[in-house]
This record gives structure tokens, C-alpha cells and sequence, in this order.
């Protein structure tokens, strides 16, 4: 077995080997560390008194993610066998996995290698905070939730759309009953798209809000096809998770790709 196979077998989750497991529960608990460790540098009292300890331990963290990103991208082609080297690269490159392991570092790098405004910089620091999603690699629960939003994909896309064109409708109609009445609330179309995105989605913060007749008409239709926005995903997935759990026989999937392993217990 060349080093090659056998660090693909140490990085990859589903490789089964003993060594795997403990460099996943290093990995796991480097996470967990470093997310907890960017919630305790928002105090500012612990950021004063130990500033140094957080940027060393960060540094640290990013060297070893840093490490398995890029074992991860030499070995792609081990995890996709039929890929050529280069396709697999960028597979594990452009793969929801991929992304996430290269977001968790990329905030550290940036700011190293390009001059950046402070308050750019200062949001870099919170996409840290997106390092907890490396945890759905190592997750089994988090991998369902993955696997029943690709599945699920072309339901979701099509209820994204029609949402869409309920706020545009909405904001539009809004717009043109309000508009005289409230010029500085509904200036433009653009800006009506806040009442409708609250409208639609049943929150209603109650900051903007119609005074006109015909504009409470036009809200009361709204808040009542907010209903059907929030139920058509919500009836989607939960569908799709009711048929996974109560499926015959157990179905083990890949977490990468999505599809099963065994597709002869399917029914």
C-alpha cells in the first residue's frame, strides 16, 4: 500500500480504518475548540487579557486544517476512482465539502496576503464560525439533512421560484397602494421587498406597514399566502425524511455523492 492510500484511508471518514477514527475525533475536537474559541474572543475582557493565546491557538488550528485540505485534494483521486486526477481534484475542490474545508481556512489567509479594509477583515473573522459545518463530514445525522436537500433539490428550487415571484408580486402591489401615502416607507419597488419578505414569511416586525385600505386588502391576501410559502418546504422535507427513516431495511448512503451504496435494498 503506497502513503498515498494510506493517508486517504487516515483523512476519509468512510474509509473504515482504525486509524481513521482517531483522526477524526482529533479533527472533531480541533473544531469544536476552535469554534468555542472565536465565541470566547467576543468578550472583550478574555480578548484584552488573552489575545496572544487566541491568535496562537487559531494559527495552530489553521496550520492543521490547512494540512488536511490539501491531503484531501492530492488523494481526490482515490475517492473518485473513475475521475481522472485533475477531475477529481476539482470535484473534491467544487464538492460542498471541499467549499466548507476552504472556508474555514481562507478567512486567516486573506487578510496575510491582500490589504483589506478593517471592517471587511472583521467579517472574514465571523465566516470562522462556518468551520462548525466541517463537523457534517464526521456526522451521520447532518449527512441525512445533506442527502434530503439533494434530493429534494429540484421540489426546493421550483418553491424558491415561486416565493420569489409572490414577494415581487406582493412588493409590487404594495408599492403602488402605498406609494402615495407613504412615500418615505414605499419609495420604490425594491425597497416594499422588506414588508414582503416579513409578510410572506409570517414574521411581521410591524416597522413597515400599510395605511390605506386598499393596501390592508393587499396584506391580508399576503399574510394568508405566507402560509402557503412556509408549508410548501416544510411539507417537502418532512415528507422526504418521514420516507427515509420509515424506508424498508436500512439504505446507507454516501455522504459525498449522495447516492447509495446499497440500491438493491431500495424499493
Amino acid at each position: 500500500m503506497n502513503i498515498r492510500k494510506k493517508i486517504f484511508n487516515i483523512i476519509e471518514p468512510e474509509s473504515g480504518h482504525h486509524h481513521s477514527k482517531f483522526f477524526d475525533v482529533f479533527i472533531m475536537s480541533l473544531i469544536v475548540l476552535s469554534v468555542l474559541g472565536v465565541i470566547l474572543e467576543s468578550f472583550e475582557p478574555l480578548r484584552l487579557k488573552y489575545g496572544d493565546a487566541f491568535y496562537q491557538f487559531e494559527k495552530w488550528s489553521v496550520i492543521v486544517f490547512t494540512i488536511e485540505y490539501v491531503l484531501r485534494l492530492l488523494t481526490a483521486d482515490l475517492l473518485h476512482k473513475k475521475s481522472s486526477l485533475i477531475s477529481a481534484f476539482f470535484k473534491v475542490f467544487l464538492s460542498f465539502y471541499g467549499l466548507i474545508d476552504l472556508m474555514a481556512i481562507l478567512p486567516f489567509y486573506l487578510p496575510l496576503l491582500i490589504t483589506m479594509d478593517l471592517r471587511f477583515i472583521r467579517i472574514l473573522r465571523l465566516l470562522r464560525l462556518f468551520r462548525i459545518m466541517k463537523l457534517t463530514r464526521y456526522n451521520h445525522s447532518m449527512a441525512v439533512v445533506i442527502h434530503v436537500l439533494k434530493d429534494k433539490r429540484p421540489e426546493l428550487g421550483i418553491t424558491a421560484f415561486v416565493t420569489f415571484l409572490l414577494m415581487l408580486l406582493s412588493s409590487s402591489l404594495m408599492y403602488f397602494s402605498e406609494h402615495e401615502a407613504q412615500p418615505e416607507v414605499f419609495p420604490n419597488i425594491v425597497s416594499a421587498f422588506w414588508w414582503a419578505i416579513t409578510t410572506l414569511t409570517t414574521v411581521g416586525y410591524g416597522d413597515v406597514y400599510p395605511i390605506t385600505a386598499l393596501g390592508k386588502t393587499v396584506a391580508s391576501f399576503m399574510s394568508l399566502l405566507g402560509i402557503l410559502v412556509i408549508a410548501l418546504p416544510t411539507g417537502i422535507l418532512s415528507s422526504a425524511f418521514f420516507n427515509m427513516t420509515h424506508k424498508k431495511g436500512h439504505v446507507d448512503f454516501c455522504p459525498h455523492c449522495g447516492k447509495n451504496i446499497h440500491p438493491e435494498e431500495q424499493d
